[in-house]
This record gives C-alpha cells, sequence and structure tokens, in this order.
C-alpha cells in the first residue's frame, strides 16, 4: 500500500510538475540574466519503501524486485502517454516541411526493424513517434525490441527536437517535446532509485553465520575489522567476460546470511534489468564503527555483487542517530577513511561519501535541543574529517513531519546549516502526511521543489560571511545542549515508571495496532526499542508535544542565568541556526493544549501526580524562555500560522476528549477489537489530521 501511495505522488503531482520547474527557472534566468544557460537534470528522486528491511522481515529480496517493477511499469507507462499526446501534435507532412538527415535515417531503420507498426507514413514526425511508442511498449513487456536504457528514448526524442529546430519549428512541438525529455532525464525507466537500508548488527550476524564463527559477534571491534579485512582481500572466482560471479557457499542453518544473500542478488538481477541508476544508497542503521560500512562491502562480495573490477558498486551510507553517535561520527569517519579497503571502494566510486543524519533517534535519545546541536556540530566536524582526506562529503537528513523528528521548513533548514555543508547538493526524506501536504497539489509541488532548489543555489553561491561571534555562541549552544538533554533523560530514562506513564497517557496501544507504518512500531523491547515514529505520534496526540520541547525551558533559563538575556537575544536575532530552533519550539508550544493533555495524563492513575505537575511546569518555562528571547508573544510574527492553530483547534478538541472517554472504555474492557476501537482509530487520524506534523 505504501509503494502503490509513494508511487502515485512521484508518478502524478511531480511527474507532472517537473517540467513546469526547469520552465520557471529558464524564465528566471532569462529575467535577470537576459539568456538561459543549458540547464541540467537538477532533481532526482529516490524511495526506500520496499528496499527498507531495518526492523521489517516483511522487507526483503521480493519487495526490492516488486518495487522496481512497478515503479518501472508506472513510469513507462507515463511515457506512452507522452508519447501519445505528442503524436496528435507533430503532425507535419513531408509536403511542408523538411526532416533532418539524422531523423530520415532513423525513421528508415525503425521502419525496416518494425514495419507492422508503422502508421501515418505522410506525416514522419507521428509515424516515428508511434515506433517509438510501440519500442515502448516492448521495453514495458521486457521484450528484446524495447529500449535498453532511458537515454536510448532520449536520443531519439532528441533527434525529433534537432529535425524541427533546423526547419523553424520550434513553436510547432519543441515545448512539449522538451518537457518529455525532462522527464526522461529524472525518472529514467525506474521512476526513483531505490535506497536499502538494514540494521548494522543484522550484518554483523549474517557475517558469524557465513563465516561459520558464532562467536564473532562477540569478539571485540579490532579482531572483527581485521577478520573483514581478510575477507575483503581473498581472491574473487574467475569467471567468463559477462557473467556474474557466484555467491559464495552458505553453511547449512544460517537465516541471516541468506536473507542478505538474497537481498544482494537482487540488486545484481535489478542493476541488470534496469540499470544503475535504480538503486540509490545503501544505508547501515546505527552506524558506530568503520566495521559497519565494512561489513556491507564482505557480504555484497561473498553474494557476488562486484563488477568488472571486482568492486561493490554500492554507495554505502554510514547513518548516525542517537546524541552520542553523532558526536563519535567524526572518529568514525576517520576510522573508515584512513582504511585502505574502503579508499580503494571509494575510489570507484568517485571519492564521495554519503552519510546520512538521523534526526528522529537522536531526539528521542536527547531531546530537541541536544539533537538538533549534535546535528549542526556533526556537520562541520565530519566536513572537516572530509577535507582532510580529500573526498567529497554530502549529506543525506533523514528528516520526518515532526519538530521532533527534525520536520522544519526546508528552506529555512538549508540555509541555517554548517557554510559548506550543501555544495550543490540537497538530499532530504519527505515522510508520512507531509508527503500529501507538500507535494499532493500540483502548484504545491512546483513551489517546494522551487524553494528547496533556491535554499541550495543561495548557500551553495552566497553563503553566510564567516561570523566572529559564533565561537561565544557555539559554548552557549553546547550549554543548552548539555542542560536540556539531562533535564530530558532525567525525566524519560531515569525515572523507572516513566514508560509506563507514556503507555498510560498517549493512545500508544491503539497505535501499535493500526497500520499506518511502514515497519512495525519496535525494534525490540522497552524504550530503547520502541522506534522514533511511534513514540513522536503519541505524546502528540495527547496534544502535550512533550518530545518537542521538554528540557528546554531549563536549559534556557540556566543560559540565561549564566550568559545573560543579551547575549541569547542577540544569538536568536543573527544566527539562523538558533532562529530557527526557536522557530520550530514556537509552532509546537503554540499547538501544546495542557488543559487536553490533563485529562489523558489523568488516565495514568496515580503516576498522574507525579509526573503532570513537572511537566506543566516545564511547558511554562519553555513558553516564557522562548517569548524572552523573541520579545513577543508566541507566533507574533506568523499570523497565518497563529490564526490557522486557532481555527482548528475547536474540532480538534472534542475528538481528542472523545478519545479519552474511549480509551478509558476500551481499556478497561480489555482492549478488545470492537466497535470502541474502530472508533479510536478514526480519532488517531482526526487528530493526526488535524493537528498536521505529527509524523
Amino acid at each position: 500500500d505504501e509503494s502503490a501511495q509513494v508511487g502515485y505522488y512521484l508518478g502524478d503531482p511531480l511527474y507532472r510538475v517537473l517540467p513546469v520547474f526547469f520552465e520557471a527557472l529558464e524564465v528566471a534566468f532569462e529575467a535577470v540574466y537576459g539568456q538561459v544557460p543549458e540547464l541540467p537534470a537538477l532533481l532526482r528522486f529516490a524511495t526506500w519503501v520496499g528496499g527498507d528491511m531495518d526492523g521489517n522481515p516483511a522487507v526483503g529480496a521480493e519487495t526490492i524486485a516488486t518495487t522496481q517493477h512497478q515503479q518501472r511499469q508506472r513510469v513507462l507507462a507515463a511515457y506512452i502517454g507522452d508519447i501519445e499526446h505528442l503524436k496528435a501534435m507533430l503532425t507535419q507532412s513531408r509536403t511542408r516541411v523538411a526532416f533532418s538527415a539524422g531523423f530520415e535515417a532513423r525513421l528508415e531503420e525503425y521502419a525496416a526493424r518494425w514495419p507492422q507498426a508503422l502508421q501515418y507514413e505522410d506525416t514522419p514526425y507521428r509515424a516515428f513517434l508511434g515506433l517509438v511508442q510501440a519500442r515502448l511498449m516492448a521495453t514495458r513487456e521486457d521484450r528484446l525490441t524495447g529500449y535498453p536504457d532511458a537515454a536510448s528514448l532520449d536520443a531519439d526524442l532528441a533527434l525529433v527536437e534537432d529535425s524541427l529546430l533546423g526547419s523553424r519549428g520550434e513553436h510547432a512541438g519543441v515545448f512539449a517535446l522538451r518537457r518529455v525529455r525532462r522527464r526522461v532525464a529524472a525518472f529514467g525507466f525506474h521512476l526513483a532509485a531505490l535506497d536499502l537500508r538494514q540494521h548494522a548488527d543484522v550484518h554483523r550476524q549474517a557475517i558469524a553465520e557465513w563465516l561459520g564463527e558464532p562467536g564473532f559477534v562477540e569478539r571485540d571491534r579490532a579482531a572483527r575489522v581485521d577478520r573483514l579485512h581478510a575477507a575483503l582481500d581473498e581472491a574473487l572466482p574467475v569467471v567468463e567476460p559477462g557473467q556474474p560471479l557466484p555467491a559464495r557457499v552458505l553453511p547449512k542453518e544460517a537465516p541471516a546470511a541468506l536473507r542478505m544473500r538474497q537481498v544482494f542478488r537482487a540488486v545484481i538481477e535489478g542493476r541488470a534489468r534496469y540499470g544503475a541508476s535504480a538503486f540509490g544508497l545503501y544505508i547501515v542503521s546505527m552506524s558506530r564503527s568503520a566495521e559497519d560500512a565494512l561489513a556491507v562491502l564482505a557480504l555484497a562480495r561473498w553474494s557476488g555483487l562486484v563488477d568488472t573490477r571486482g568492486r561493490v558498486p554500492l554507495d554505502v551510507a554510514p547513518l548516525f542517530e542517537t546524541v552520542d553517535d553523532l558526536a563519535a561520527a567524526p572518529d568514525t569517519l576517520r576510522d573508515l577513511l584512513a582504511d585502505p579497503r574502503w579508499r580503494a571502494h571509494l575510489k570507484a566510486r568517485g571519492d564521495l561519501q554519503w552519510v546520512m543524519l538521523g534526526y528522529s533517534d537522536s531526539a528521542k535519545d536527547g531531546g530537541l535541543m541536544a539533537a538538533r546541536w549534535a546535528l549542526q556540530r556533526a556537520q562541520v566536524r565530519l566536513g572537516e574529517v572530509a577535507a582532510e582526506f580529500g573526498v567529497k562529503l554530502r549529506f543525506f537528513h533523514g528528516r520526518g513531519g515532526s519538530v521532533s523528528r527534525g520536520g522544519t521548513r526546508t528552506e529555512r533548514a538549508v540555509i541555517a546549516g554548517p557554510r559548506g555543508s550543501v555544495g550543490g547538493v540537497l538530499r532530504l526524506t519527505e515522510q508520512g502526511e507531509v508527503i500529501h501536504r507538500k507535494y499532493g497539489l500540483r502548484a504545491l509541488a512546483l513551489r517546494n521543489l522551487e524553494q528547496a532548489t533556491a535554499a541550495v543555489l543561495r548557500a551553495t553561491l552566497a553563503p553566510r560571511a564567516p561570523e566572529p561571534r559564533e565561537a561565544a555562541w557555539r559554548e552557549i549552544a553546547d550549554h543548552l545542549s548539555e542542560v536540556s538533554r539531562a533535564a530530558y533523560r532525567e525525566l524519560v530514562y531515569e525515572r523507572p515508571d516513566f514508560v509506563d506513564y507514556f503507555r498510560d497517557a498517549t493512545p500508544i496501544d491503539v497505535i501499535e495496532r493500526l497500520n499506518i507504518g511502514s515497519r512495525p512500531s519496535k525494534r525490540g523491547a522497552g524504550l530503547d526499542g520502541l522506534r522514533a515514529i511511534p513514540w513522536v505520534f503519541g505524546w502528540s496526540q495527547n496534544r502535550s508535544n512533550l518530545t518537542a520541547w521538554y528540557g528546554v525551558g531549563r536549559a534556557l533559563h540556566s543560559a540565561r542565568e549564566r550568559f545573560g538575556d543579551a547575549a541569547l537575544i542577540e544569538m536568536a536575532r543573527d544566527w539562523p541556526f538558533f532562529d530557527t530552533v526557536l522557530d520550530d519550539l514556537e509552532m509546537i508550544l503554540a499547538k501544546t493544549e495542557l488543559g487536553i493533555f490533563e485529562a489523558y495524563s489523568q488516565l495514568a492513575g496515580e503516576r498522574h501526580a507525579r509526573y503532570f505537575a513537572d511537566i506543566g511546569a516545564e511547558f511554562r518555562r519553555t513558553v516564557q524562555g522562548v517569548e524572552a528571547l523573541r520579545r513577543t508573544t508566541l507566533l507574533a510574527g506568523d499570523a497565518r500560522l497563529a490564526r490557522s492553530i486557532r481555527l482548528r483547534n475547536p474540532y480538534v478538541d472534542p475528538i481528542s476528549l472523545l478519545q479519552v472517554e474511549l480509551l478509558r472504555d476500551w481499556r478497561a474492557a480489555g482492549r478488545p477489537d470492537d466497535a470502541r476501537f474502530r472508533a479510536l482509530a478514526a480519532t488517531v487520524n482526526g487528530i493526526a489530521a488535524g493537528v498536521q506534523n505529527t509524523g
């Protein structure tokens, strides 16, 4: 279901507005510079729906193959429709128009190869496009007469365009033709590159099984790296040119290794069928050392996924998620880049290293302020390490929809990032209801693409000038991060029954039973095993939004006492990073309804008295601290958002109170799968739609 939903947004709104995006950019160039350059293919799309195996046993080789097949069918069907439109438009006759020699030669070639598909011989463009359409249909049916790749299709369309331009036909169809070519350049024959993701622990277990060494997982890290080095130094079997490398033999009873082999064999088949561009990054969740990236190379080699030079043709991206992992990320990257085997792999990939940054788990681990600062600081230090080794570094930002999961306005986030961290490339996730909100309507999809591109251009070509005050600001940010994280973790991790309070005071038991997520809600037991999405979603459902602000109030109060109001006000006014954090806090604090939350908190019985007063006090402290820095009330500078919240709340509040009563009755009855549960599911959807920024 999720794959079909993502396919809709890629194949309809985004597919349709993509050429309009380029046309708008060309108009802007003409207006400002008086000329239009040849624009490269600025936009690419990727998805990990069907490839995200982390914690989801339902995703693997079969979903990889199915997803790629469905995406290919969708985009080829779109091209066939576009060609039909061009056929109706390009009806020029030989008696009126001249045609280029290159076009005539290709038409003659195709007519000889597929005479049964030839029609409209007196209108050559229409006849040729009919043959192109027939060849696309053959591609869709995987027949040998189909196109081998998208570049071959584009070459045919380029011949038509050149012929039109050569016979004064610029206004006789070139505009529509270029629209199709823009789409072909962006979407290829795969629609969106498929990212793959798996947890580092799964790789480790698979290697232990493949080696037949159960104790491998328990060895110290240095010993495991030495073993991986030995595996990567093994000579590859000799095969005939053009033949795939056989997979290494698996021992018996090796479920994790067998699953990983099937995944990499699916990649081999997918690359052969759909091309190298059909795959994006291979992301390693919970990366904590160089070993976690090297493990992917070993598993891929054992599975036979190597190119003609014996290199693994994948861009492997370590994912740093928790606050501690982000702090250690520069050392991890340094160890990885210092590894000669990894550098050999990276050289074959153009000396380009991808790193994914996790916004969800870092905030769940340490609270909003600590997570945002850890992410900002990590980008600076990772960039320094990459420069030290002379490699290009690119970041993949794993943002969610809610403030707690990194959700913010894309253009503000890009501008607020560290200098040099963009470098002309922005790769980020759009998840949950954010996809519909940003791309559900074509006008909105176009606007969001324009804003993101503008931010990248600005951050790359006109970055902020060096700011001498940032050294002092970083000291304040360190303090804010330290104090807020301590307060957050004291509440969430150090009080023994807080998880029980969370389960009582939120509808998490309903959320866990709903089919609204792409993966199971848990990786393991306890709070550490609960995924960030249901954690944040639960607190947004009870209208507290606790995960986005708890600990910030105490940190702001401490920083104001230590550094003074003037220093923090100046930092809020002149530092885009801190300004953006405060913007997000204003929005989420304005959406928080403490009175509604109290009704949920009372569901926790005696725990309500132990927790609600402290949470309420921190909320008021946070509001006071933010308003003191802004020197005005919440959202005074965003009247549109303030009005939107004010208009929505009278509709959302009754749903919340109804949910509280339904939760009380449903739990008392033993949580049956009855009409009450179905009503609760409806309230979850209603509150999420009304509150927004929930996932």
